[in-house]
């Protein structure tokens, strides 16, 4: 007689497998939980896949089906797809956390109404719902950019998965619900716009080794110059993403101390008004990207 807990694992192989027929690399996560089922550093045996030491959850994902069908033949594994291999960008649109507050948007709809200020609609593109009732938009990300993780960067409760980052997969169960594929099996690519604010921002090319010099400071001046133009050229759809990829790209100067943060927010919060927007999206945007390119940037080094 055929037991539930044996079919609840039929149901996880499949769905397990079927991600790996995408290309997206799958592993075990821990029966109706998100968290992986592999043993951690401290617990490795040094054996099989680690022998040469610790591979993590992301390194062990494989497409590869015989392993996939020897793991889920042990236990009714949730799966969980590792977005670096993969190849993914998965927007993850979540739920207000405070059920006190009724009337908050959710990231869905603060998603949407950051596609319209791009000039943009929603991606069409293959979408999950996840078991607290958000959703997840998985996109093909270029193998030419090495994305990350980002949490809020976009909008509060949209964050990003990239490498470093993984998914439950369509299928998979918790005891808040199920994971349940919305649309088609087709990712669509990142879109020009969303990925020019998530790639990383560009590093100068000699960046100096002593602390702030004139020469340092110049360089800070020139690239001042060069994203207030960017973003004072930019056309309607792309002014929210130029705004704030400069900010982005500015934002390691003001870390530095090659500039002040006043000067470059009153360089930039003109060229955005310049460009059509209001100025409380451009105070918005602003003060979003440079306190993430601030923290991300730590102070130059004072020796080679």
């Amino acid at each position: 007689m055929t037991q539930p807990t044996d079919i609840r694992r039929e149901s996880l192989l499949t769905a397990a497998l079927n991600a790996a027929e995408r290309g997206w690399h799958v592993f075990p996560l821990r029966p109706g939980t998100k968290r992986p089922a592999l043993h951690g550093e401290a617990a490795c045996p040094r054996t099989g896949p680690c022998v040469d030491g610790h591979r993590k959850w992301e390194q062990r994902a494989t497409t590869d089906v015989d392993r996939i069908r020897a793991t889920w033949s042990h236990a009714p594994y949730n799966v969980g797809i590792a977005t670096g291999p993969s190849r993914l960008l998965v927007v993850d649109l979540d739920m207000p956390k405070d059920n006190g507050s009724t009337d908050a948007p959710c990231g869905a709809t603060t998603f949407t109404a950051l596609c319209e200020r791009a000039g943009h609609a929603v991606p069409d593109t293959y979408r999950i719902r996840t078991a607290s009732g958000g959703q997840h938009l998985y996109f093909t990300a270029p193998s030419s950019v090495r994305l990350a993780n980002t949490a809020g960067t976009l909008a509060r409760l949209v964050d990003t998965r990239a490498w470093g980052g993984y998914v439950v997969a369509a299928g998979s169960v918790t005891p808040s619900g199920s994971y349940e594929a919305l649309s088609g099996p087709l990712a669509a690519p990142v879109p020009s716009w969303l990925l020019s604010i998530l790639k990383p921002s560009p590093k100068p090319a000699q960046a100096p080794s002593v602390a702030v010099t004139a020469q340092s400071r110049r360089y800070a001046d020139t690239a001042l110059a060069n994203e207030t133009r960017t973003v004072s050229g930019a056309q309607r759809g792309e002014r929210e993403a130029k705004l704030f990829a400069a900010a982005r790209a500015l934002g390691r100067f003001i870390a530095w101390g090659d500039l002040p943060r006043a000067r470059v927010e009153a360089a930039l919060q003109e060229a955005g008004e310049a460009t059509g927007l209001p100025a409380s999206q451009c105070r918005s945007t602003l003060r979003s990207a440079l306190n993430w390119s601030i923290a991300h940037n730590p102070q130059r080094r004072t020796t080679a």
